[in-house]
């Protein structure tokens, strides 16, 4: 999943200066639960732009803002209150922000910062496990990444700064190699080479024409 937060209501108001008329697109998946983008989410932004004299002309929470398809066909749907509005607001990460992007001639902004992505812990509670390297090591680290769980990146066992199994960075991480180890103590005598960049080339392209 893909986490965001809002950015301050200041630097969106900063940018928003020259705009009068507003349609707000929300985001039916990773922004709704998130809590940065949902029903409730564009409720509030409107109501917030409506204090601050600005017309609200209309809004969409699309399923996936970040699928083409489906946010093309949301704004044929709304064509006439798209029309209407001289800037699209965006409260989805940054591919449905360019998603918008290629789906409309008006101006676009966005609401959020797009942080990383991550696995939903808890609710509300959210941390990065995968790096998107395009190099996985999860089968031979027993399904822990080191790469995105350890803030050195370390890739042949644990620094020497962990203590009772956490992080010296951040205390409240656990250390992804104790976790590697406690899963397959045998996993520590394999070594790995360093990453081969070219596999993490941007940007990232994959086609499944053709494929069955």
């Amino acid at each position: 999943m893909v986490i965001t937060s809002q950015k301050k209501h200041e630097e969106i108001l900063k940018y928003l200066s020259s705009s009068k008329k507003i349609f707000i697109v929300g985001c039916g998946a990773c922004a709704t639960v998130c809590k940065t983008g949902g029903e409730e989410e564009v409720w509030q932004m409107e109501e917030f732009l409506s204090k601050n004299n600005k017309e609200i002309t209309g809004d969409v929470v699309i399923d996936e803002v970040c699928h083409l398809l489906l946010t093309r066909r949301a704004f044929r749907e709304h064509k006439e209150e798209i029309e209407k509005a001289d800037t699209v607001l965006v409260m989805a990460c940054g591919t449905g922000i360019q998603a918008v992007v290629a789906s409309t001639s008006k101006k676009v902004y966005p609401v959020l910062d797009t942080l990383f992505i991550g696995v939903t812990k808890h609710i509300y509670e959210f941390q990065e496990w995968c790096n998107t390297c395009g190099e996985c090591l999860l089968s031979e680290t027993n399904g822990i990444c080191p790469i995105a769980r350890c803030p050195k990146h370390m890739l042949n066992g644990p620094c020497g700064g962990v203590v009772d199994g956490k992080c010296e960075i951040d205390p409240e991480l656990d250390c992804p190699w104790i976790l590697i180890y406690k899963r397959n103590k045998e996993s520590l005598k394999k070594i790995h080479l360093p990453r081969d960049n070219s596999k993490r080339a941007r940007p990232g392209i994959l086609s499944l024409r053709g494929v069955r």
